[in-house]
């Protein structure tokens, strides 16, 4: 598969590393160039520096073979306009966006963009463990 990731942080390096090692393609692009230290040091994939929502810099990262992109900066709004792009101009078949603000992450499921809110995952896996003791 060939795969974009947007953002190079730890959730995007991690994931970057992860697919590659899997056999994926798989390009990352970050605005800071300092993010790429965070990579596998046997990290092969591309690297790109810039912007994500600019389309010259999606396209050098190869949006337009892309099988799937997925947008995890910290920032919720460049995710999802880059996650528009990469559907509605690049028409990508998989896009997964990182959305932090719950209400914002219903939202946009709704209009028919795959997210996925850490900050819901996480309440879910605390709650998860402080009522464990009480099933027991």
């Amino acid at each position: 598969m060939r795969i974009v990731i947007l953002g190079c942080g730890r959730v995007g390096a991690t994931l970057a590393s992860n697919l590659e090692k899997q056999g994926h393609q798989v390009s990352v692009i970050d605005i800071n160039t300092d993010a790429f230290q965070r990579l596998d040091p046997e990290f092969q994939g591309e690297r790109i520096t810039g912007n994500g929502v600019d389309e010259d810099i999606l396209r050098r990262a190869g949006i337009e073979q892309a099988d799937a992109f997925a947008a995890v900066t910290n920032g919720d709004n460049r995710n999802i306009m880059a996650s528009q792009i990469a559907k509605e101009i690049f028409h990508v078949k998989k896009v997964v966006c990182r959305i932090y603000d719950p209400i914002r992450q219903g939202t946009y499921q709704e209009l028919g963009i795959e997210t996925i809110s850490p900050t819901i995952v996480g309440a879910e896996l605390l709650s998860q463990a402080i009522l464990k003791e009480e099933k027991q």
